[in-house]
Parts: structure tokens; C-alpha cells; sequence
């Protein structure tokens, strides 16, 4: 571990160097810098100051990746699953190690605040733990199907495969993808957020701390164009994605049409029912939490609350509790909101918030305008809350991706339910009451993917798997835990005779052979 440290205190100086230095490649165990002549800037959104510029990585630099992982899969995909599952374990201790440096740089370039941020490593870390358990994961299964003939199954990776990452979980996201496909044998080309590569880079590192052999994981940026060859190459098998509606059906259909296998998360509303028998201080916080936190940038975010019968009195108590959280750079101590991604994030936000005034919903709270002191450039949006919206709305039918929180009024847990079964998308619903038939009844009826009774967010931990559905994903077979083995390797079913008699040493037989 003294290698990993020495790492940890050059990343650490390198860091906070950053500043018009660009981001490099890791093509073949080797961080080089891309002979790109087109780059995306990278700035930091409470600041403006650009962190880093990311290379539109070259067509040439693109095969040099897939033929890295070409070549890498030959011998990786001979590895015991002990060895690959010690990596796994070396893996999620390097992590833990450099939990502080990982968060530090996802502040820098997502903005998210410093606590949130380790959150972001920690629930993928929770992945690549579960990954030590590939073991298991990878077993088959056999069955004696008839007198000395067995048939059993072989779980095998699929070769190359790629993963193209959203910007709002820049460190997540990631260990979602390239852990699962590496602890199954296959070879993996990871292409960050444009936005945010920074925490990618770091893992990259960490790979190569602990030994992952060289070509077995490779990291590539840009936008459109490699967008296209992780889709089409002939040498990937392979891809996942997580973002928005427009580039997941892009991606999910570019990649059908080249046979590629596809898991593709794309938008969500998410609700959340309120009855009127629900604990109240609970219900609030957990609603104010889950709908302004990480500015309102996450796929799993509550948008929308429903509130039924007498809950709706509760509007006021929903804006004290927003009204009292601190809209800050993420670095300073007391911040739980930092900016949006981007000064077009921003905007594309405060327009929805305007067209629910203009369609005429009441905007209860509203956080367009605000500014943190030390951060007059940062892009900020303030806890929003809009009251009366509707199901035609624009802020209703809209996925925001900011700190805006919709409430819709509804008379009955009937009309409540049919009004979050409408809606197209199916990642995450939740229902607040202290009934259990009530519970029991919208955990029965909801039509989304994952379902949380009291609580807000109900995103499953790793020995689980993500199961958004409806338009909220696209594909067969979804990320992380059983799932996420399933989509990385294919069974091979095999069927074999050992005659019992073929074991014996009789003699040789001169009789004339007869058919019996």
C-alpha cells in the first residue's frame, strides 16, 4: 500500500493544479495525453473557472482502445475468478483509501457538496464491494439429465464492452459499469461525462495501483463521434448508458442495429403519495431531502408529491422546511445545495419554473435569483417549490433536473395512484403513510420499477439490482448485482456422456457381436 500512497499524494498536489491542463487518456495501462485538436472545457459551476479541458479523443486513439481491449481480453478472460475477485477486494480498499480525493475533484467539476459527493463514491463503492462476491455470481448449474449424461451451464464474458456515463454521478455511475463487466472476465472502454472526468481518471489510477493488467480497462472522451464508435465498433459486444431521453434511445437503437447488447437508464418523474395519516416531521424531511438534494440533479430525485385529502395543507410546512436549507459552494462547511452543472442547466430550469406561473400553477417558493456570497458566478437554483400544477403542464410532463419540487392535490389514493400510473415514466415511487393496507395496496398497484414505503429514495444497494422501468429504461437486463452479471456474460450449456461401463477392465469379447 505504500505504491498507493505515494499515488494518493501526487494526485493530491495534481489536483488542485488543474487549471487549463487537460485531461489525458488511459489506453493500455498508459495515461497519455490525446493528439486531439478540438476540447470541451470543463469549469467549475460555483466558480466559472475552467478545471480542465477534455480532448475529443481521435478516431485513431478510439481503435488504439478497442484494440487494447481486444488484445487484454485474450488473457483476462483466463484469470481465475479468485483473482479477478482479489482485484475486486483491492479495488474497494484503494477507493475507501482515497475516498476524500475522489469527492474533492467531483465538488470541483459536478458542484456537488462535499457530503454528497462522498455519498457518490460510496454508493458505487458499495458495487465494487458487492463484486467480491463474484464467486457466487459466476456459479452454474448441472443436472444428471439422464443414466451417465449431465448437462450443466458455464457463465462466460462477453468480450469487449463499453460504458458511457451521465454527468451527475460522475464517480457512481462509473463503478456501476466497468467493476461488474471487469469481475466477470470481460475487458471494458469507459467514456466519462464530458462534464465531470475527473473522479473516472482518479479510478482509472486506482486500477492501475492495484495491478489491473494493462488493456483491461481503458478510458476515452469526447462527445458525438465516440459516441458513434463505442455503438458501432465490430470489437465491442456491449454497452451501457445512463442519461437523458434523446441520447439513451440514440444509443439503445444505434446499438441494436450493430448487435450489440444495450442497457440504457434514461429519464424519470418520480412521486411520491403523501396520505393524511403519514408522520409528518418524517414525511417533510425526507420529501425536502430527496427533492432539492444534489440540486435536484439526480435520475432517482423527487419531483413530484401528491398529496392527498388533508396532506395538502402540509404545502407551507414543505417551503418552511426548503426555506431553511443553505444554497453554497460545495466546499463550504454548511452547505446542502450547491449549483446546477451548467449556466444552460440553469436556464433550461428557471424556464420550467416560468412556464408553470404562466400555465397557471402558484410558485410557493421560488429560488431563481439567488446568490452565495463567495460564489457570484456559481449556478444557482434556490429550493423551488410550485403548488397546484397539473397533469398538463409543462413542469409536470418534464423531467426538470433541478431543485424543483411539483405539487399536485388529489382527493383519494384511487385518483392518487391512477395519476402516478399515467405518467410515462417508471423509475421510483413512493408512498408516506402509517397504513400497512394502504402501503400494501400501492406497493401492489404502482407501476414503477422501484417502490419505497416511507421512504423517499428508493434506490436498491448492490446485492440488488437497479429495476426502473416503463420509459425510464431501455433493454432486457438491468445494472449492478445479479442483474448487472447477467448483462455482462452469456451461458454456455454443455451436455456430456461418461458411460460407467467405459470405467471397467473386462476382457476383450471374441463373440460375434449381436443387436439386442
Amino acid at each position: 500500500m505504500k505504491t498507493l500512497s505515494r499515488h494518493t499524494q501526487l494526485f493530491q498536489r495534481t489536483l488542485h493544479k488543474r487549471a487549463m491542463s487537460t485531461t489525458q487518456l488511459f489506453i493500455n495501462g498508459e495515461f497519455i495525453e490525446s493528439q486531439a485538436t478540438e476540447h470541451i472545457e470543463v469549469r467549475n459551476p460555483a466558480t466559472q473557472e475552467i478545471v480542465t479541458r477534455v480532448p475529443k479523443t481521435t478516431q485513431h486513439e478510439l481503435d488504439e482502445a478497442a484494440r487494447s481491449a481486444s488484445h487484454a481480453f485474450r488473457e483476462w478472460r483466463k484469470t481465475s475468478v479468485l483473482s479477478r475477485q482479489r482485484k475486486m477486494l483491492d479495488l474497494q480498499h484503494a477507493i475507501r483509501a482515497n475516498m476524500d480525493v475522489l469527492a474533492e475533484s467531483i465538488v470541483n467539476e459536478q458542484g456537488k457538496v462535499l457530503g454528497d459527493a462522498r455519498g457518490d463514491v460510496m454508493r458505487g463503492l458499495q458495487v465494487v464491494e458487492d463484486m467480491a462476491n463474484i464467486t457466487h455470481y459466476m456459479q452454474g448449474s448441472k443436472l444428471e439429465v439422464s443414466s451417465d449424461m449431465d448437462t450443466y451451464t458455464v457463465r462466460e464474458p462477453l468480450g469487449v464492452v463499453a460504458g458511457i456515463c451521465p454527468f451527475n454521478f460522475p464517480a457512481m455511475i462509473p463503478l456501476w459499469m466497468f467493476p461488474v463487466a471487469l469481475a466477470t472476465g470481460n475487458t471494458c472502454i469507459l467514456k466519462p461525462s464530458e462534464r465531470d472526468p475527473g473522479a473516472a481518471m482518479i479510478l482509472a489510477r486506482l486500477c492501475a495501483d492495484i495491478g489491473i493488467p494493462r488493456g483491461v480497462l481503458n478510458i476515452v472522451h469526447g462527445a458525438h463521434e465516440t459516441v458513434n464508435f463505442l455503438t458501432s465498433d465490430a470489437r465491442i459486444r456491449a454497452v451501457s448508458f445512463v442519461g437523458g431521453d434523446k441520447a439513451g434511445k440514440y444509443i439503445y437503437e444505434r446499438s441494436a442495429q450493430h448487435g450489440k447488447r444495450c442497457q440504457a437508464n434514461l429519464g424519470a418523474k418520480n412521486h411520491a403519495i403523501v396520505l393524511a395519516d403519514a408522520d409528518k416531521e418524517h414525511t417533510l424531511n425526507a420529501i425536502a431531502g430527496a427533492a432539492f438534494g444534489a440540486a435536484g440533479q439526480r435520475c432517482m430525485a423527487l419531483s413530484v408529491v401528491v398529496l392527498v385529502g388533508e396532506a395538502q395543507l402540509w404545502v407551507k410546512d414543505l417551503v418552511a422546511r426548503a426555506q431553511q436549507l443553505r444554497v453554497d459552494g460545495g466546499l463550504e462547511p454548511q452547505a446542502d445545495i450547491g449549483p446546477m452543472i451548467s449556466p444552460e442547466a440553469l436556464r433550461r430550469a428557471e424556464q420550467l419554473v416560468q412556464s408553470a406561473h404562466d400555465e397557471g400553477a402558484q410558485i410557493v417558493l421560488d429560488g431563481r435569483g439567488i446568490k452565495a456570497a463567495k460564489y457570484p458566478n456559481g449556478n444557482f437554483l434556490g429550493p423551488t417549490v410550485i403548488d397546484n400544477a397539473k397533469p398538463h403542464m409543462q413542469c409536470y410532463r418534464t423531467e426538470i433536473f433541478g431543485p424543483v419540487l411539483t405539487c399536485i392535490h388529489a382527493d383519494s389514493l384511487d385518483e392518487a395512484l391512477e395519476l402516478v400510473n399515467a405518467n410515462a415514466y417508471g423509475n421510483g415511487a413512493s408512498v408516506f403513510t402509517r397504513s400497512g393496507a394502504c402501503a400494501r395496496r400501492f406497493e401492489s398497484e404502482v407501476e414503477a420499477g422501484q417502490v419505497g414505503i416511507n421512504v423517499p429514495i428508493p434506490v436498491p444497494l448492490p446485492m440488488f439490482s437497479f429495476t426502473g422501468n416503463k420509459a425510464s429504461f431501455l433493454g432486457d437486463t438491468n445494472f449492478y448485482g445479479r442483474s448487472g452479471v447477467n448483462f455482462y456474460t452469456q451461458l454456455k450449456t454443455v451436455t456430456s456422456l461418461w458411460r460407467k461401463q467405459d470405467a471397467s477392465h473386462r476382457q476383450a469379447s471374441v463373440h460375434m457381436p449381436t443387436i439386442h
